[in-house]
């Protein structure tokens, strides 16, 4: 079986291609009609995308499936282009049959499903001082999961050849976990997840550039061999998403113009895709329902945001909106968080002042700082009130419809942060047209949230999701020939399982 990636790319990837150019500005514009209504288009050139909207209907059906007669009327597909299409996915085993349901007249509908065990993704969530890793199947479900610590600061120099064969020995190590059928210890996964020696010219199906005994860090008895279709990395930015380069991240200025995805798309010989932590649980939390319109706040060892507008993921013309916590709220105030070779007041004094001194980032009286100082002295409800100032200037900013809060900081107060945000922001934000304040609350999604977001930088595409400036956006350069061209033109909205198109 040939990859995911391969099999829906083979199905079009030059038509897809053709689309502005063989087919000129009627082309580009029906691409673009098509990316607008999330219907389907019945043209050669548009078979990629066509193929996208299928695949993600099976995604949303789960395991209950859908019949080649509900995709057609959902995606305005033709049912010969439907059968077609399905027909392919069912060759390249991306597809199987889930059974029959009973229809209102004539023979009962054969009702088709996603093959979980078809692909899979690594996610990788980069903290300050510690990585976690876990590995998705196709319908992104979790089947594997590893922590480890990490010194993100080691990175300069021989520090960050090191961090990055750190994380190789990551994906190789979460990889095995799953075990040869599949799941962690090795259950009965759907299918299994195909392990087995390295062959000479690295694993079979592998896109990138794997050296003579397979990609550094997955040799061995237990590496992958054909259906691992990349690994998302998540961390702490500010980043370049679609260069895959570092920029001064927050409290280790050191990794600036380190191209961090290179680096390790070169050493696993797999498609990589780099973006921010708070971007990576924003799309995670969109393709399970959050919203259209939401603001995720991350506070973990630092602060940012990831935004979803108009259901779609909020990078901004350089790719680096979201840095939320470095907005500076309160001029020539206190702005950083205790020094760690310093005395530290006792945390029963509540209003504490924090000797000025200047932030992360440069600038002083960010709520970042501020709300790690408050944290760091013991009052999480102060911490929680100034993320509430920030929240509500957020909402009134970009009329966000919801604020979710997640991250290890708000996870050991969550009661706590969650009532002290929801009280500024219903004290101070707009009201919306029907009278009721902005909900606030937490994000949920379980501890690896943002690792299971970064698996989804990598499977979004292949499901037409998650991208606003386009699915080739932030893959390492040369790793997904003929894997993105096809996918061209296929982004729409995204969308829970569950949800009509």
């Amino acid at each position: 079986m040939r990859d995911a990636k391969d099999a829906v790319g083979t199905a079009g990837a030059a038509e897809a291609a053709g689309t502005a150019g063989t087919r000129g500005a009627a082309g580009a514009a029906g691409a673009a009609g098509a990316r607008r209504s999330g219907a389907g288009a019945n043209l050669p050139v548009l078979r990629g995308h066509n193929a996208a909207l299928v695949l993600d209907l099976l995604r949303t059906a789960g395991e209950g499936g859908i019949s080649r007669l509900e995709l057609a009327e959902r995606t305005g597909l033709t049912p010969q282009a439907v059968s077609k299409i399905t027909a392919r996915l069912r060759t390249e085993g991306l597809v199987a049959e889930a059974g029959r349901r009973a229809s209102t007249g004539g023979k009962p509908r054969t009702v088709l499903r996603l093959v979980p065990s078809a692909g899979y993704a690594v996610g990788l969530h980069l903290e300050r001082d510690e990585v976690t890793a876990v590995l998705v199947d196709l319908a992104g479900g979790p089947v594997a999961v590893r922590t480890a610590p990490l010194d993100l600061g080691a990175g300069t120099g021989a520090g960050a050849a090191r961090v990055a064969g750190e994380l190789a020995a990551q994906v190789a190590a979460v990889v095995r976990a799953a075990g040869p059928g599949g799941r962690a210890g090795g259950g009965s996964g759907a299918g299994g997840l195909p392990v087995g020696p390295a062959g000479p010219a690295g694993p079979a199906g592998s896109t990138g550039p794997a050296g003579p005994a397979g990609p550094a860090g997955l040799t061995g008895p237990a590496a992958p061999v054909g259906n691992l279709l990349g690994v998302g990395v998540a961390m702490p930015g500010p980043l370049d998403h679609a260069t895959g380069v570092l920029g001064r991240v927050t409290g280790f200025p050191q990794w600036a113009g380190h191209p961090l995805r290179d680096d390790l798309a070169a050493r696993l010989g797999l498609p990589v895709v780099l973006d921010k932590d708070t971007n990576a649980a924003a799309l995670a939390l969109a393709l399970r329902g959050a919203g259209d319109s939401f603001a995720y706040l991350h506070f973990g060892t630092g602060l940012g945001a990831g935004l979803v507008l108009r259901g779609a993921l909020h990078r901004g013309a350089r790719t680096g909106a979201g840095e939320f916590g470095h907005q500076v709220i309160q001029l020539d105030g206190p702005d950083g968080p205790w020094p760690t070779d310093g005395p530290r007041p006792d945390a029963s004094v509540r209003h504490a002042r924090v000797p000025p001194r200047t932030c992360d980032c440069g600038n002083r009286g960010c709520i970042e700082a501020l709300c790690l100082a408050a944290v760091e002295r013991g009052d999480p409800d102060e911490a929680a009130r100034v993320l509430g100032a920030g929240a509500a200037n957020l909402v009134g900013l970009l009329g966000i419809d919801r604020v979710l809060l997640g991250g290890r900081t708000v996870a050991a107060y969550e009661e706590r942060f969650v009532r002290g945000v929801r009280a500024a922001v219903a004290g101070r934000a707009p009201r919306t047209a029907i009278g009721t304040a902005v909900p606030v609350g937490a994000a949920g999604g379980g501890p690896h949230l943002v690792a299971e977001g970064a698996a989804q930088l990598i499977l979004a595409p292949l499901f037409g999701q998650g991208f606003t400036t386009g699915p080739t956006t932030g893959f390492s350069t040369g790793s997904t020939a003929g894997f993105t061209t096809a996918y061209a033109g296929s982004v729409r909205p995204l969308r829970a399982p569950g949800t009509p198109g």
